[in-house]
């Protein structure tokens, strides 16, 4: 296969000055301490706030929207991977950029969720509950992974560090990919056993 040179692809792929003109280890500070900031206040949501006791009922709605973003994340994420590894470039980004998207309202949408009726009880019991927790650890401590992952993927690329992105990308694929996948099998095992 050619290689894309930097100037084609900066003709494809929308560089921001801004980004292209902060150094490499003042952007990872930035995308690291807004990754910490936003775990901890998603923590803080989950284990420590108290509930809203006047949730109305749409609020439980919710968890299937979250569910049904989470799958169109995973159809991006894969519909992404295809494309870049067929070289188009620019279905790749709007793939990526489509991926993050749905990504993002599924953590809005999560975060209101869990503000209004605080934290989630699993009531499986046996294998079940077994699986269901090895699961969602794999998950928890995955997701507070692939923010700074995703958002250094596209630092990258925005800046036009283009074999950065690619280094990088290829840790951030598996992972948001696995994330968005067990979000929605999560979901399946808590409607099953609730």
């Amino acid at each position: 296969m050619a290689s894309t040179s930097s100037s084609n692809l900066r003709s494809i792929i929308p560089i921001v000055p801004a980004l292209e003109s902060l150094s490499l280890w003042k952007g990872i500070a930035a995308i690291m301490a807004v990754s910490v900031a936003a775990f901890a206040f998603l923590l803080w949501i989950l284990y420590v706030k108290p509930a809203n006791a006047e949730a109305g009922s749409w609020v439980y709605m919710l968890p299937t929207l979250n569910a049904s973003l989470n799958s169109i994340a995973t159809v991006m994420i894969l519909a992404g991977y295809v494309a870049i590894r067929q070289r188009y470039f620019k279905q790749h980004m709007t793939f990526m950029i489509a991926a993050f998207v749905a990504s993002s309202l599924f953590l809005v949408s999560y975060l209101v969720y869990h503000n209004s009726v605080g934290h989630t009880v699993f009531e499986g019991e046996g294998f079940a509950r077994i699986a269901y927790f090895t699961l969602l650890i794999s998950h928890i401590i995955l997701s507070a992974t692939v923010v700074p992952f995703v958002l250094t993927s596209y630092y990258m690329v925005f800046s036009g560090r283009f074999s950065l992105h690619r280094k990088v990308s290829k840790w951030t694929f598996p992972v948001w990919l696995y994330v968005s996948v067990t979000g929605v099998v999560i979901y399946f095992f808590l409607r099953a056993y609730s």
